[in-house]
């Protein structure tokens, strides 16, 4: 039998060595220096080996006593390798049904659909609020009280619509391991009562009085700024999408000989069609030589490869002493929506095809962004010869004041 002493000492040679201790169990020390434990035994008339660990991790008593453990399962007829096996599979498959591991399955399932900043703000809320308590657990055990007590964490901060979309995402995932058959039921629907309401939804600030409109135009006409963001600042009112789109926009993606900027939307991934009036083209004929170079129409001041900061046209409206209240970037969407309709009378589908939201006809099929290109063609420039004529009657006035 071996001794402590014995094992301590070993010293590797050019082969592997084999220190026996008795009843198959012995001490294998590789050429690289590992010192490994093995028990060799056989079952159902086969020879077979049960590695027992790394000394000196694992002792030569401890060694002894697993060694005696896997005999005794022998003596019942029970292969300890296969329980080995079976054990590590048991492991394995609690791993996979982690909240933390459906979580991500679904996460990667789901987000190819997605726009990228809108995955990306799903995954934050997850990583930061949700895994740091529920990822280890069991998808199966995590019940309603569990989920709230998490769900309170976020809501103590203050931050409400935070808390009610991370309840909202932990739902979604539930009903994906309900579906996939990794757990019962999904308990978020227990707490829609639980939280506090986020109360009235926020509206973005935006002008609709024509007068008041033609004013902030003329106001925007004369900033002083750079002229990518001056040019951005003018094509945000007169192509009305959302502000995003307008920073990312891609040369490529532009036709100016034919009046049209193609892309997909990222919030939707489907592709739309923004016809360019007369006013936009030469706004963008403008752009062209100073950031062509780029791949993207307003490039960021501190590379050509990364597009304005979201925040540059709000920057510039403040500077020009447009408070948040009254106008931001979004805004001119819903100036567009309510006026296009209200004043110059054009069919509200025409509208919410343009500002890219979803249309469907009477059989509820959503329409295709090329329908009603022509009429929409029309609208768009007809809005931005409304555009200069609001300008022209507060330019007008201001003068006659002066």
């Amino acid at each position: 039998m071996l001794t402590a002493v014995q094992v301590r000492q070993v010293k590797p040679g050019p082969k592997r060595q084999r220190l026996w201790d008795g009843g198959g169990l012995y001490l294998e020390v590789t050429p690289a220096g590992g010192k490994l434990w093995r028990l060799k035994y056989r079952f159902t008339g086969k020879e077979k080996l049960l590695a027992l660990g790394r000394y000196p991790a694992v002792s030569l008593s401890e060694a002894r006593l697993r060694a005696t453990r896997a005999r005794e399962a022998l003596e019942q007829g029970i292969d300890p390798s296969a329980t080995r096996k079976a054990v590590k599979q048991h492991h394995a498959e609690a791993a996979a049904h982690t909240f933390k591991a459906l979580a991500l399955e679904w996460y990667a399932k789901q987000s190819p659909t997605w726009a990228p900043s809108y995955g990306e703000r799903i995954l934050r809320r997850l990583e930061r609020d949700i895994f740091p308590w529920l990822g280890d657990r069991p998808i199966a055990g995590i019940g309603a009280p569990e989920l709230l007590a998490v769900i309170r964490r976020i809501e103590g901060r203050g931050v409400l619509e935070t808390a009610h979309r991370a309840l909202f995402d932990c739902g979604r995932v539930f009903r994906y391991a309900v579906a996939s058959g990794r757990a019962e039921r999904d308990p978020s629907p227990d707490l829609r009562d639980a939280l506090q309401p986020v109360g009235p939804a926020q509206h973005f600030a935006a002008p609709t009085d024509p007068a008041r409109l033609g004013e902030l135009l003329v106001m925007i006409d004369g900033y002083k700024g750079s002229l990518p963001v001056a040019a951005a600042l003018k094509l945000q009112a007169l192509l009305f999408v959302r502000p995003g789109e307008l920073r990312r926009a891609q040369w490529r993606d532009l036709d100016l000989k034919g009046g049209e900027w193609r892309f997909v939307v990222s919030k939707t991934r489907t592709p739309h069609v923004v016809p360019l009036a007369r006013q936009a083209v030469a706004l963008l004929e403008e752009l062209a030589p100073l950031t062509g170079s780029s791949p993207y129409v307003f490039p960021s001041a501190r590379s050509l490869h990364r597009p304005l900061s979201e925040n540059a046209v709000l920057a510039a409206l403040r500077r020009l002493g447009i408070p948040k209240e009254e106008l931001c970037g979004h805004g001119f969407r819903a100036v567009a929506r309510t006026l296009l309709e209200e004043v110059l009378g054009y069919r509200p589908d025409y509208i919410e095809q343009q500002l890219a939201h979803t249309v469907r006809d009477p059989l509820g099929r959503a329409y295709n962004r090329t329908t009603h290109l022509d009429q929409r063609r029309l609208m768009m420039q007809a809005w931005a010869d409304y555009l200069d004529a609001l300008k022209a009657a507060a330019s007008g006035k201001a003068t006659a004041a002066a």
